[in-house]
């Protein structure tokens, strides 16, 4: 209890100093320069502007669309990766919901009405992908986040730049050109992504749902390591700068630092998971103009995420 309060008076004067600074800027442009503390160095990294307001630790849950992009930056992409994350800091509690990127779902203004639900990302952005997924799932999505390739790459080497343990089977060794021995291996950016990605065995995109889930459950032990001490503490700043260079997202910086510092005084203690579609609630289907697909029960895989999400 002692170390939590000493980590939030840190986290709190690092904030005061930021809007201190900040203000004294605006008020005297010509003022002479001085050394920038790890905040204000933040601030002159096109990380948007931050109020001048008490800081505030978040409270209350939120849902965010957490999107992976097929790309290494080209323009017209599709999602291979799409999650639900919801985000409980008062009970502690993190909810992920893997949907399938083969889904057969009614895409808006989409000529055909229905197709993957991957293919609603490339048709019109994140914007149109969270209007299929909220008229679709019916849930409610209050932030997004789009990663590519060369971003994963790169928050996974700055949030874990010890790796990752995960186990490798002689199917991903040969399909990932990896030099390593099958069983437990520690796997770093390109490999993790790599990893994440394989779906060249018998479980195809079942079996790689269930890798990105993992790892992003490992990533939370990573994060309370990292941040685990004052040291750790000071870093942290700059760690969400860097987060925010890789991530396109709707979140401002000081909503992104509000919800960071909740996780490292409250840590998530309770990971829950699911993926849409339930088992036994769809069918295999194929269709010319969208190729094999999984055709889904809507009204039960609906009420399953709105138990899901519900479940205390």
């Amino acid at each position: 209890m002692l170390r939590r309060l000493l980590i939030l008076s840190f986290i709190c004067v690092l904030l005061n100093a930021c809007s201190s600074s900040f203000s004294e800027r605006n008020m005297n442009e010509k003022a002479s320069p001085k050394p920038m503390n790890v905040i204000e160095k933040v601030m002159e990294n096109n990380i948007p502007t931050i109020p001048v307001e008490p800081f505030k630790l978040a409270k209350e849950p939120k849902n965010f669309l957490l999107i992976g992009v097929d790309s290494r930056g080209e323009k017209d992409s599709r999602s291979d990766t799409i999650m639900l994350a919801r985000y409980e800091p008062a009970d502690k509690k993190m909810k992920l919901i893997s949907l399938m990127r083969d889904s057969f779902v009614k895409i808006p203004d989409h000529p055909l009405h229905y197709s993957k639900l991957n293919h609603a990302y490339y048709l019109g952005g994140k914007d149109l992908l969270k209007r299929t997924v909220e008229e679709n799932f019916g849930v409610k999505i209050d932030h997004m986040a789009i990663i590519d390739f060369n971003g994963f790459i790169n928050m996974m080497d700055t949030i874990a730049p010890n790796g990752i343990d995960v186990v490798v089977t002689e199917a991903m060794i040969k399909d990932m050109n990896l030099q390593v021995k099958p069983g437990k291996q520690k796997l770093h950016g390109k490999d993790l992504l790599s990893y994440v990605r394989f779906r060249h065995d018998e479980m195809s995109d079942f079996g790689r749902v269930k890798r990105q889930q993992e790892v992003l459950i490992s990533l939370k032990e990573q994060v309370i390591n990292q941040f685990s001490t004052l040291e750790g503490i000071a870093k942290f700043p700059d760690i969400i700068k860097q987060a925010m260079q890789n991530v396109e997202t709707d979140l401002k910086f000081d909503e992104a630092f509000s919800m960071g510092a909740s996780f490292l005084l409250n840590p998530v203690n309770d990971i829950q998971t699911l993926r849409i579609p339930v088992a036994n609630s769809f069918e295999n289907k194929s269709y010319q103009h969208a190729g094999s697909v999984l055709q889904l029960d809507f009204h039960e895989n609906e009420e399953a995420i709105k138990q899901f999400l519900l479940t205390h």
